[in-house]
């Protein structure tokens, strides 16, 4: 019966090896900042540093996640998000997926595990902006029950000179005490 055990392990370990394991969720740390602003320009128009990832984790209130392939510690990262809570109030600062791990359930699980420490925290609201034609996030955030709550019109210059939209999007967390 336990002549199987062995094969079960190998196919595990090369299943993660191929990259086909499930992503884990860690806090993001100093040694991730590099790679989780490479992640950044590869999203965004106007991506931010490592150093200008790092000043923002440093700030009080503030605490971030990357997703990884499990055991590869050191892989690049799938994923990450920064986020700051003051005073019951949850904001996400930033969120990016790469592109090669998109709807795959690695933005979910970066979300829920932010969403896990917000709910110990006894946060009440978390609040994110998000770009009206990011249809892909709009649908992450709408099954995660957050709620369009204000707009910026044209608040994103894109490379082609067209502007769009930010929504401001909040779910609620618990009941302001």
């Amino acid at each position: 019966m336990y002549w199987f055990l062995p094969w079960v392990w190998t196919a595990s370990w090369l299943e993660t090896y191929l990259g086909h394991g499930q992503p884990f969720i860690a806090e993001l740390g100093d040694d991730d900042l590099d790679a989780a602003a490479e992640l950044h320009s590869e999203a965004f128009d106007q991506p931010w540093s490592g150093d200008e990832l790092g000043t923002l984790l440093a700030q009080r209130g503030s605490f971030g996640f990357v997703a990884r392939l499990p055991g590869l510690p050191q892989s690049p990262p799938l994923g990450f998000v920064l986020a700051r809570s003051v005073a019951g109030e949850a904001e996400i600062l930033t969120i990016t997926v790469a592109r090669r791990n998109r709807r795959a359930g690695v933005g979910r699980m970066l979300m829920d595990q932010v969403l896990q420490k917000l709910h110990a925290e006894r946060a009440h609201s978390l609040f994110l902006e998000v770009d009206e034609e990011n249809q892909a996030a709009l649908r992450l955030y709408k099954r995660l029950r957050f709620e369009e709550v204000g707009r910026r019109p044209a608040y994103y210059q894109h490379p082609d000179g067209r502007r769009t939209s930010a929504l401001t999007l909040k779910r609620s967390l618990f009941a302001a005490r």
